[in-house]
């Protein structure tokens, strides 16, 4: 996938990009991607931490990330269009409503969010609060062209 887009925009995409998936199981990643598929998801939100505990950069604007689904299979590439680092409390409901996930509202972003944090950061052996760093991540859907935000 990531050839096809480097074929077709050889002065846009560099070398440096990412291969991953929204969320923390494969049914997780199949939903979230599915609301990227349906054009109400173009914004993210991940622990700095989480990205350390990974090995992975922080996202530039510009920088790539190749979507895969579930099955580990690659669906899309998203470019990043705009990044802020934040606190739990100083996400915007504009934000929330950017991340598409169920009413769109800040009150069920901070619901989920807060149990989905909860849940990767004692995965890994630590403990959440809302006072750690989020990378909050605006992104664009680059390709497939059939996917491709106008």
């Amino acid at each position: 996938m990531w050839a096809d887009y480097v074929a077709a925009h050889p002065g846009v995409a560099g070398d440096e990009y990412v291969v991953d998936r929204f969320g923390d199981s494969a049914a997780l990643s199949d939903a979230l991607l599915e609301v990227v598929l349906a054009g109400r998801k173009r914004a993210t939100a991940d622990l700095v931490a989480e990205f350390a505990a990974r090995g992975e950069p922080l996202p530039r604007i510009g920088s790539h990330w190749v979507v895969c689904d579930g099955a580990g299979r690659p669906r899309l590439v998203l470019r990043s269009t705009d990044l802020r680092i934040a606190t739990f409390g100083a996400v915007d409901e504009r934000f929330a409503y950017d991340e598409g996930e169920d009413d769109r509202t800040l009150d069920s972003w901070r619901r989920e969010h807060r149990r989905y944090w909860q849940r990767t950061c004692a995965a890994r052996g630590a403990v959440w609060s809302e006072d750690d760093e989020i990378v909050l991540e605006r992104f664009a859907v680059v390709w497939p062209p059939e996917h491709a935000d106008g």
